[in-house]
């Protein structure tokens, strides 16, 4: 019996992928940009909601527990020192979700300052400064365009720095206060330092240590907050920032 031969036609070769269709009229052009303006304001507004939100959980936290140390004697001083950390740990979360609220934050300006500005009130523009393609560039790669510890400090400047002077205070209060101490006693206020180191001691932490541990985590704050950073990108245009 013959053998029968198969004949193979050819592969064909893969077809190279349709590119995208690019605007050929100026009208296309401004549809365009009015769509990708609309997109950066969705994108940035849902960072600015999730800042938001975690602003909002640091403020309940600060209420619960303060509600919890100074409605009664009973409660130790370490729930405002636990408070402290919770709302540092949210100071923290915060911070990194200003540094992609920034980048959206940082397009969207970019592209109303220098496009519909210029549609509304045409002005001479620097040749340099060739917006379109920063913001090309930008797409095709995207960097943060500030650092951990400008946004933590811009954060903390912003709002959590009253925060942290509240639970101070309360603090200083729930150890200083006679009425806040377990046993309940009448004077006003302790103004032996004695007494101030022995209501601010945390189990077996002496209070000394304790009360330094606070000066230096205060101090650390108020360097951060006060540090001067470069005034870059979008904060050198105008005042209205987050």
């Amino acid at each position: 019996m013959g053998v029968e031969t198969i004949r193979r036609e050819p592969a064909e070769p893969h077809a190279a992928p349709p590119r995208p269709l690019l605007p050929t009229t100026s009208t296309e052009c401004v549809n365009i940009l009015a769509h990708y303006h609309r997109a950066e304001v969705a994108r940035m507004a849902g960072w600015r909601d999730r800042i938001d939100r975690t602003t909002n959980w640091a403020i309940t936290v600060v209420g619960a527990m303060l509600s919890v140390s100074l409605s009664t004697p009973t409660a130790h001083h370490g729930v405002v020192l636990f408070a402290m950390l919770l709302v540092l740990l949210l100071l923290v979360i915060e911070s990194r979700r200003y540094r992609f609220f920034d980048v959206y934050r940082a397009r969207v300006r970019r592209l109303e300052r220098s496009y519909y500005a210029q549609v509304l009130s045409p002005v001479p523009q620097n040749d340099e400064d060739d917006w379109t393609r920063a913001l090309a560039d930008d797409l095709r790669k995207p960097m943060f365009l500030i650092g951990r510890k400008q946004a933590f400090a811009r954060r903390l400047r912003r709002n959590y720095i009253w925060m942290f002077l509240i639970l101070l205070a309360a603090w200083l209060l729930k150890i200083s206060s006679p009425k806040m101490q377990p046993g309940g006693a009448q004077a006003e206020w302790a103004l032996s330092p004695p007494a101030w180191l022995g209501n601010a001691e945390f189990g077996p932490i002496p209070g000394w240590l304790v009360i330094t541990a606070v000066v230096v985590f205060y101090g650390g704050l108020l360097y951060a907050a006060l540090r001067p950073y470069k005034v870059q990108g979008e904060f050198a245009h105008g005042d209205v920032h987050v």
